[in-house]
C-alpha cells in the first residue's frame, strides 16, 4: 500500500515519530510537510532529534490567515496527491494542515485515516475543534486516543472503522524518556520541582490583549520562577502590545525561545507545575504525574480534569493564581493515554480496514 501522511505544525512531528518508522517496515511511506512551521527551532530540529526522514515534499506555505494558509496548503497538497496517487492518506490531530490534507484527499476520493480522531473542547470558536469535527466527517477510518473520544464519535453517528489505539505522543515520550535529564535545568538556572513552566500559544490568549495581559500579570504574580518559552504568534503580540516592561519589572518570569523537543520535555517532567493552554502539554504534564493549569474553559483531554490533574481556570487572574497555589492533585492517574505499541495498533487497524474500502 502507499501511503501519504501530511503533517506540519509541531506536534504532528512529535505524533508521526513512533508511527513513520512502522509504516515505512510494511508499506510505502510518503511524508508531506506543509511547512505550517517552519523555524528551525518548530520544525527541523525535531526530526534531527526523533529521527524522522526529511520529507518527499517540503510545500514551504508558511504562515497567514486561516483561510490564506488552509486555501494554499489545499492546492499545493492536491497537486502532490494528484502525482503520487497514494492509497491512502493519514492526517495527524487538528492543524490547518490536517483539514487542508483531508479535504485535498476527499476531493480526490482518496480514504483518509485520522490520528486523534474524536477528541472535542466542545467549543466551535476555536479553530483547532472546527478541523478536528470536519476531518472526522470526511474521514473513512478513525484512530482514537481514549475511549472518549470513540464515544465523541458515536455520538455523532460515527461508529465504523473507530478503532481506540491510544496516543502515539504517549508512545514517543516513552521513547526518549531516557534522553531527558536534569542538566537541563541548569541551563535555565532552575531545579527540579521548584519553577513553573507556562506555554501561550492559543488564539483565544495569544490574539487578544486583555486575556494575554491577565495570563502574564498572574504569572508575574505567583511567586515562583516561571520559565516561558513563547510561540513566534505570541513573542509578536507582546511586542505589539507592549508587554514586555511587565514581564522584566515582575522579577520571576524568564522568556525563553521555542525550545527543542528534549529541553521542552525535561523541563515539563521536573516541573513543579505546568500552566499552559496546549492540548498536547496537558496530556504531557499527566503522563508525568506533574500538575496541570490550563488557561482554557474547557479541555478536550478530559480524563486529566476527571483525575484532579488539571484544573480549567480560563485567562482569570485570579483562579490563575489559585489553581497554580493549590496544584496537589491527591488522586491516582486513572488513563493510560498510550503505551510503546500505539503505531502498531495503528497500521494494523488500517491494514484491516482499507480492503474494505476499496
Amino acid at each position: 500500500m502507499k501511503i501519504a501522511s501530511i503533517i506540519g505544525a509541531r506536534p504532528q512531528f512529535i505524533k508521526i515519530a513512533p508511527l513513520q518508522d512502522e509504516i515505512s517496515k510494511r508499506h510505502e511511506h510518503l511524508l508531506i510537510h506543509t511547512g505550517q512551521h517552519y523555524d528551525y527551532e518548530m520544525s527541523k530540529v525535531f526530526f534531527e532529534e526523533l529521527s524522522i526522514p526529511d520529507p518527499d515534499y517540503n510545500l514551504g506555505i508558511g504562515s497567514g490567515s486561516h483561510a490564506n494558509q488552509t486555501g494554499r496548503m489545499l492546492m499545493a497538497i492536491e497537486e502532490v496527491l494528484l502525482k503520487e496517487k497514494p492509497d491512502l492518506v493519514i492526517v495527524y490531530g487538528d492543524t490547518n494542515s490536517t483539514l487542508a490534507g483531508a479535504l485535498a484527499a476527499a476531493k480526490l476520493l482518496i480514504p483518509i485515516a485520522h490520528v486523534e480522531a474524536g477528541l472535542r473542547s466542545f467549543n466551535m470558536k476555536m479553530p483547532e475543534e472546527v478541523n478536528r469535527v470536519i476531518t472526522d466527517h470526511i474521514s473513512s477510518i478513525f484512530l482514537c486516543p481514549s475511549d472518549t473520544a470513540a464515544q465523541n464519535l458515536a455520538r455523532e453517528g460515527i461508529v465504523n472503522r473507530v478503532h481506540v489505539v491510544g496516543d502515539t505522543m504517549i508512545q514517543c515520550l516513552m521513547d526518549v524518556e531516557q534522553k531527558l535529564s536534569k542538566s537541563f535545568l541548569q541551563n535555565f538556572g532552575v531545579t527540579e520541582n521548584n519553577y513553573i513552566l507556562a506555554t501561550i500559544h492559543r488564539q483565544e490568549n495569544a490574539d487578544v490583549k486583555e486575556r494575554l495581559e491577565v495570563i502574564i500579570k498572574a504569572l508575574a504574580k505567583c511567586g515562583i520562577e516561571v520559565l516561558l518559552p513563547l510561540h513566534p504568534r505570541t513573542a509578536r503580540s507582546i511586542r505589539l502590545w507592549g508587554l514586555e516592561d511587565l514581564i522584566i519589572s515582575s522579577g520571576n518570569v524568564k522568556i525563553l525561545p521555542p525550545l527543542n523537543f528534549i529541553a521542552f520535555t525535561s523541563l515539563e517532567k521536573y516541573a513543579r507545575t505546568i500552566v499552559t493552554d496546549s492540548g498536547g502539554v496537558q496530556k504531557e504534564a499527566y503522563y508525568f504525574g506533574v500538575p496541570c493549569v490550563t488557561m482554557r474553559e474547557e479541555t478536550e483531554w478530559v480524563e486529566t480534569v476527571k483525575d484532579g490533574w488539571n484544573v480549567l481556570v480560563g485567562a482569570n487572574e485570579e483562579k490563575i493564581l489559585r489553581a497554580i497555589r493549590n496544584a496537589r492533585p491527591r488522586s491516582s492517574r486513572t488513563t493510560q493515554y498510550g503505551d510503546r505499541n500505539v503505531a502498531q495498533r495503528i497500521v494494523e487497524s488500517i491494514e484491516k480496514d482499507f480492503e474494505g474500502l476499496r
